[in-house]
């Protein structure tokens, strides 16, 4: 992962026990517009404040249309339990260069939530 002054930053917290969601693995795709394909960028995982930075650098993170997938089912099944989402898919655009964008998820087993913060 890159460093803490990526422009992507995401924090996932675990609303039904009221932590952050430590662990959980998730990944950053962007769509190539020529074929309509999803092409992985990069992959990581929160870390034991439920924060991940550092998915992409400044240069990698052009304009465009991307997606953070966030593998929810393997985070519950880690704590024993089941839920309805397998995973979370959040796609958003970027058209201006200098953004720098932070997706908060708020999740439990059968619900989410996930706004751009600041």
């Amino acid at each position: 992962m890159m460093s803490e002054s990526s422009p992507l930053t995401s924090h996932v917290l675990n609303t039904a026990d009221g932590v952050p969601a430590a662990r959980l693995p998730l990944s950053l795709h962007r769509l190539d517009p020529r074929i309509m394909i999803w092409t992985l960028l990069s992959v990581g995982s929160t870390n034991e404040d439920g924060r991940c930075a550092g998915l992409i650098s400044r240069e990698a993170f052009g304009p465009g249309m991307y997606k953070l997938r966030f593998e929810t089912g393997s985070y519950w099944e880690s704590l024993g339990q089941n839920s309805f989402y397998p995973y979370v898919e959040v796609v958003f655009t970027i058209s201006e260069l200098e953004q720098r964008i932070h997706l908060p998820l708020l999740m439990s087993r059968f619900s989410y939530s996930v706004y751009r913060g600041s």
